[in-house]
């Protein structure tokens, strides 16, 4: 079966993650101290600058190259619904074939474990594309629980093996002129095709599958089909593009994408309870990635977050049986959890920070532009009145909106927008991460406000 190099690395003595967390003491000092990169978009960084880059998807059309950063789990055979449905708090009524949703997947205890995008390709046939997390959670119940489930996995272009090429080439159109491009680029009109619906193209020949998507609030689509079609496609969508501003867009300004978009990409998932150690052990020991950021508790269960502190509330459907109803049912009706909020950084603060840099003595901790995270899971804390009030996930800077921001879940008590609160940005002691220099921690205010933080993103997802 392609597609398991931890499976393969044990074979040939590696370690698995539960033999990894023994030895490193515990789940948070294994993932603070680990080595891991903290994201991976193996495409150009910039193919003119981030800052112009960001801006087409405002004002033109910006086209992302997404064929290699995502793990793609194809599911087929008769359980495969049955199985997603079990590990996924969605509904899938009437979830048919052209269909996708943003599937999100938790413990018995409720607690957040991953989410990804749920392709319906035909009957019996889907592909959970995103992040490795719920790939792998989804895998590894696939193989040993009682399903009658085809198992085919192709990984991002980063850990799959080397000179194997991806199984499909995924491109995303985005922005005001995506529409104009697509009628183009397929001899228009445009059919109309709901939000998170497919249907299929002929573009430069080949069978081209679309979803009807949006990222940072804009129209768009995203292209998929078989790799070896990828470069043709490809042309057809530039020279359609070239009078309409299409703008290729590289990993920087899509990795910052998210932050318009108000959608978290990773939290710490809540897999170290002693139920899941049978998992654990079939996972390997570089399954999960680094933890980084001011949090300071040496309890993992600490940074775990349930779908409602992360805006996934509305996906939790009770019209059926999954793994963590009963405990997600608990956290609907207390109806006691955090908010998903932005945090604007106060500019004078953010400032000080970067002047430290060129002032003698130990600097704040390095703040990379346009994208800050240096973990694969970064968790600062986010006070209020010197009181932890929540947890700042993922951070950088917006050129659209001349703001450095942060996505967050903070106590609803501090979830107003206008509230003040403060970021304690860097870690003490300093992890071994290879991201993280020799700093000191430094604090720095910050204003809540919605997330989406930008008015037009959030008006687009209310109407959906």
């Amino acid at each position: 079966m392609p597609g398991r190099p931890w499976e393969v690395a044990a074979h040939m003595g590696a370690m698995s993650l539960e033999a990894a967390i023994q030895r490193a003491g515990s789940p948070v000092e294994l993932l603070r101290q680990s080595t891991a990169r903290p994201h991976a978009f193996p495409v150009a960084p910039e193919f003119t600058n981030w800052r112009t880059e960001q801006n087409a998807w405002r004002t033109s059309c910006v086209l992302f190259d997404q064929s290699h950063h995502m793990t793609d789990l194809f599911l087929s055979g008769p359980d495969a619904l049955r199985l997603l449905s079990q590990f996924g708090v969605n509904s899938f009524g009437n979830f048919g074939p052209g269909r996708a949703k943003q599937y999100v997947a938790v413990n018995a205890d409720g607690r957040f474990i991953g989410d990804a995008i749920l392709f319906h390709l035909e009957d019996d046939q889907f592909d959970v594309v995103g992040h490795p997390t719920v790939a792998n959670w989804l895998q590894y119940n696939a193989e040993t629980g009682n399903w009658n489930v085809t198992v085919e996995r192709d990984d991002n272009s980063v850990d799959r093996p080397s000179g194997r090429p991806p199984k499909l080439y995924r491109y995303e159109l985005q922005g005001p002129t995506a529409g104009p491009i697509m009628a183009k680029l397929t001899g228009g009109p445009l059919p109309d095709v709901k939000f998170f619906h497919m249907t299929d193209f002929l573009v430069a020949g080949h069978r081209v599958r679309a979803l009807r998507h949006g990222m940072a609030g804009q129209p768009g689509f995203e292209l998929f089909g078989p790799w070896a079609e990828g470069d043709e496609v490809l042309q057809a969508i530039l020279t359609a593009g070239a009078e309409f501003g299409l703008q290729r867009a590289g990993a920087k300004a899509y990795s910052t994408s998210n932050l318009e978009s108000g959608w978290i990409p990773t939290a710490v998932p809540a897999i170290f309870g002693a139920e899941m150690r049978g998992y654990r052990e079939w996972l390997g020991e570089g399954a999960l990635g680094s933890l980084g950021g001011s949090m300071d508790s040496g309890d993992i269960a600490d940074y775990y977050v349930t779908p409602y502190d992360i805006g996934y509330g509305r996906t939790v459907k009770f019209d059926h049986d999954f793994l963590g109803r009963e405990a997600l049912e608990g956290v609907a009706n207390a109806r006691e959890h955090r908010n998903k909020v932005t945090l604007v950084w106060n500019p004078d603060d953010l400032a000080l920070a970067v002047r430290s840099l060129c002032e003698p003595g130990t600097p704040a901790k390095f703040i990379e532009m346009p994208k800050a995270r240096y973990a694969f899971f970064q968790v600062d804390k986010v006070l209020r009145n010197g009181t932890t009030a929540g947890l700042s996930l993922d951070l950088g800077y917006l050129a659209n909106e001349h703001a450095f921001v942060s996505l967050a879940t903070v106590d609803a008590a501090a979830s107003e927008p206008g509230t003040a609160v403060t970021v304690l940005w860097g870690e003490r002691p300093n992890s071994a991460k290879p991201a993280v220099e020799r700093h000191r921690q430094v604090g720095i205010r910050a204003t809540v406000a919605p997330a989406p933080y930008v008015r037009e993103v959030r008006d687009s997802y209310r109407s959906r």
